[in-house]
């Protein structure tokens, strides 16, 4: 007992506030942004990119930066002369609908952050659950064919740090049982009927959340014979969330749209 005592007092509380409180994100890498003042659209950041993340129009103008193909990997920012590529600290990029994370040339600066309604979710994110289900939101991960990369960071969500059981979900073994599927991977060839079968085993309703650029667009493996471009070639998703791979708390954002579209 007096150890317990002892541990109790020597170690704070460890739990986030987040996301009922913003998140100190200055040590994080967000989203590029490209500054158009300073690019003279040299090409440097387009043959340079990893991923073909980088649009540009018929006259090699660079437009932007395809956020469901991006990789995060800062090399756009390392090899631009002239300075006009910067990695944000956003982090909040989950959204519903993936052309919303694309760039065209009629829609040149898309935005896809979009954080003024997940403080209105996190009021009364127990709530919304047992509206919706009457019980707590049960979640399963399934890996489509990842590096597992995407998958330590949806571990990361059940540690201490985040403890995403205080919001009343949990993971669970079986998709007989669960809500809402967390989708990583590029969706291998070998794992196509796999995550079918799983979705189908789902009951209605569910939600599916593509976590990462393979299960947003098929990322670094997109456009070969052993992979396709995305999970939702396959499934209907209902929120992606990109990054390579997002952090934990971009994909408890991610889960929280999700949240929000089943309340509604």
């Amino acid at each position: 007992m007096y150890k317990m005592l002892k541990k109790i007092i020597q170690y704070p509380r460890l739990t986030l506030p987040y996301p009922k409180e913003p998140m100190d994100s200055s040590l994080f890498v967000g989203k590029p942004e490209i500054d158009y003042n300073k690019c003279d659209h040299c090409g440097s950041c387009v043959s340079g990119c990893p991923s073909g993340a980088i649009a540009v129009d018929q006259n090699k103008l660079i437009l932007g930066i395809n956020l469901d193909q991006c990789i995060f990997c800062a090399l756009c920012e390392e090899v631009c002369p002239k300075g006009a590529v910067k990695m944000t600290q956003e982090f909040e990029l989950a959204v519903t609908n993936r052309a919303d994370l694309r760039v065209t040339k009629e829609s040149p600066a898309v935005s896809p952050l979009v954080n003024t309604d997940y403080r209105a979710v996190c009021a009364a994110i127990q709530e919304k659950i047992r509206k919706a289900y009457g019980r707590s939101l049960f979640i399963r991960e399934i890996d489509s064919g990842s590096c597992n990369g995407c998958d330590y960071e949806v571990n990361g969500l059940n540690n201490p740090l985040n403890d995403l059981e205080r919001f009343g979900m949990q993971f669970v073994a079986s998709p007989r049982h669960a809500d809402l599927l967390l989708v990583t991977g590029a969706v291998t060839r070998n794992m196509e009927l796999a995550l079918l079968k799983t979705y189908q085993a789902t009951p209605e309703p569910k939600l599916v959340v593509a976590i990462g650029a393979c299960a947003l667009s098929g990322g670094i493996f997109r456009d070969t014979y052993a992979t396709g471009n995305g999970v939702d070639y396959i499934l209907p998703v209902d929120v992606y969330v990109p990054g390579c791979p997002p952090r934990p708390q971009a994909i408890l954002y991610g889960i929280l749209k999700a949240l929000n579209k089943a309340d509604r």
